[in-house]
């Protein structure tokens, strides 16, 4: 007995059919991982500017730079006074939650004032907010790429989210311009950068 005999395959027309879906179900994959990706860059930058802001706010408020207030712990005692020299000092991605330095207590200050949300105690802030690629935000002068002035930072930072935001937003070039990188992403493949817009 042929047991072949009755069987019958996919025709021509239907295996057409089934790799035509296949390729929409894999298109749409791929459509919807780029805007993932295309919404977490857009969502970094938003934070760069809600940070810009935050910062402004706080300085139309009390009429000096949070961190480098010499006011702010009359207002509140958690905190502790800057200089008022104008420059938020220092710079750094990882802040303990009792670090006293302008850089760090810019955070604190921030919270106390309302404008961001976070741990406003001595004991449990000023830790850094976190950026959206899984690192934390710095606030502070510093020296990047030969320029020293007040950044707002971001560490952590794929490769070419670097290179899409400096082209888009600035020159495109790692070293140059008020978006500037820790390194070479320009000519990357690979790898992670911390990221700085100029204040």
């Amino acid at each position: 007995m042929d047991t072949a005999k009755g069987q019958r395959g996919f025709t021509l027309v239907e295996l057409a059919i089934v790799l035509v879906i296949i390729g929409i179900i894999l298109g749409a994959v791929l459509k919807g991982q780029e805007l993932i990706n295309n919404a977490k860059i857009k969502r970094l930058y938003n934070q760069y500017r809600e940070i810009l802001a935050a910062v402004y706010t706080y300085y139309d408020k009390y009429g000096k730079y949070p961190g480098d207030d010499n006011t702010a712990n009359p207002r509140w005692p958690a905190a502790t006074n800057g200089n008022s020299n104008g420059i938020i000092d220092g710079f750094t991605f990882n802040c303990a939650p009792s670090a006293t330095t302008e850089t760090c207590q810019t955070w604190l200050h921030l919270r106390l004032a309302n404008i961001i949300s976070g741990p406003t105690t001595a004991a449990d802030g000023p830790r850094n907010s976190a950026n959206v690629y899984g690192g934390t935000i710095g606030i502070g002068y510093a020296t990047v790429q030969t320029l020293a002035a007040t950044f707002i930072g971001f560490d952590n930072v794929p490769y070419d989210v670097c290179q899409t935001i400096d082209t888009q937003y600035d020159d495109g070039v790692f070293n140059s311009g008020s978006i500037r990188g820790s390194g070479d992403y320009t000519t990357a493949t690979s790898g992670i950068f911390d990221l700085y817009f100029k204040l």
